[in-house]
């Protein structure tokens, strides 16, 4: 089958499927109209339909005997923002909206699934297909949810794509690497303790409010002078905490934010290094700290051959020239999660045309996205399904 232009014929369809969506965001683990419609495709197409991760919603396709089985995944949460796009298929739910574009990649995944079906009953496919429909991307719980209902293990799945839409790019190119692509998500949270007294007397405190600042500016340096200059990391605060009156030392500031990274000796790293600082430089100024880091996701790291495979699909969908090669992002993503069960290959689809104002970035109020970018995205997902089969 060729999958541009089938594609092509049903990319109708699938900026209903979106529009209708958009209309109706759920937030994460409340996708429970999303759900239903994407399950009720499914089974229409003669999927094997379970679900998983409460809202989460699983599809098998089954194969010929002993071909393997290749999965597709996408999210389908919304954010809690207040659209402003003045679309005529705005966000029809107050205080909630796909300014994500997830409702873009649970159309190019229902497409993507179709087309499969259809080439399952041609002839012209042999494999199996998982679809995963994943809820709470947003809040990185619902890939881990749905592999706690055997996601990809039953049936057992040999390799996973999926895709995110990205407003920086081009409409209707595909972008990806070999690599790390998106970064691990760590939070962090530095509690600082020391003893509180009378702003006027400071000499009896031991000032956690000063210890704070001197542990944030010190951790500044971990990335500057710690880590290799050809490496990527990100230490960044976001909270700071503390205090009840403008004439009282508190005693203690509570700090929270976030750590980035992509190799996991640079994460190991990093975090060995917050700690030793963060308790140094307390101590330092007659306080104590304590350090908590939660490790959030992995990095997004396509393998060499699931991405080998990608790519020969992007070619066979846009040409050579429709592909660009990515710059790694410190955004992280919880596809992760799936590539540290098996091969896999996420790609941006890119959706930016400034001729229509799709220029906002994610999660922005004014989010846009170039819907002519939903019929690439579907084909490049059933192509990369079929590239894996055959090897």
């Amino acid at each position: 089958m060729n999958f541009a232009a089938r594609a092509a014929e049903l990319s109708g369809w699938m900026v209903d499927v979106r529009r209708d969506l958009h209309r109706n965001p759920e937030l994460s683990f409340r996708e429970e109209r999303t759900g239903g419609i994407v399950a009720a495709f499914l089974e229409e197409w003669g999927y094997r339909v379970r679900r998983v991760g409460g809202t989460g919603v699983h599809g098998f396709l089954e194969g010929t005997p002993g071909a393997p089985v290749i999965a597709i995944r996408a999210d389908m949460d919304a954010l809690p923002v207040q659209e402003n796009t003045g679309l005529e298929f705005a966000s029809t739910c107050p205080g909630i909206m796909h300014a994500c574009g997830h409702d873009i990649h649970a159309a190019c995944a229902l497409g993507a699934a179709r087309m499969l079906a259809e080439a399952k009953k041609d002839g012209s496919f042999a494999g199996g297909v998982v679809m995963l429909f994943q809820p709470a991307e947003e809040i990185n719980k619902g890939a881990e949810a749905i592999l706690r209902d055997g996601a990809l293990a039953d049936p057992p799945a040999a390799m996973i794509f999926g895709l995110h839409n990205h407003p920086a790019y081009p409409a209707r190119s595909v972008v990806l690497k070999e690599g790390p692509l998106m970064a691990a998500v760590d939070t962090l949270k530095v509690r600082i303790l020391g003893v509180g007294s009378h702003g006027a007397i400071p000499h009896r405190s031991a000032d956690p409010v000063v210890a704070a600042a001197s542990v944030v500016m010190n951790l500044q340096t971990i990335v500057s002078r710690n880590v290799d200059p050809l490496e990527a990391a990100v230490i960044s605060f976001g909270t700071v905490h503390g205090g009840v009156a403008n004439n009282v030392i508190p005693e203690d500031v509570e700090l929270t934010g976030t750590v980035r990274s992509f190799r996991p000796e640079v994460r190991d790293a990093l975090h060995a290094r917050i700690e030793t600082v963060a308790a140094s430089v307390a101590t330092g100024l007659g306080c104590r700290a304590e350090v908590n880091i939660r490790r959030d996701l992995p990095a997004v790291t396509n393998d060499a051959i699931s991405y080998a495979c990608c790519f020969r699909a992007a070619s066979d969908v846009v040409g050579a020239g429709g592909i660009i090669q990515a710059t790694p992002s410190m955004g992280g993503e919880d596809f992760a999660l799936y590539q540290n069960r098996i091969p896999g290959c996420l790609f941006w689809l890119g959706v930016g045309n400034e001729g229509i104002g799709a220029v906002h970035p994610w999660h922005s109020p004014k989010f846009v996205a170039d819907e002519s970018a939903i019929p690439v995205g579907a084909a490049v997902l059933a192509q990369s399904v079929v590239v894996a089969t055959n090897g």
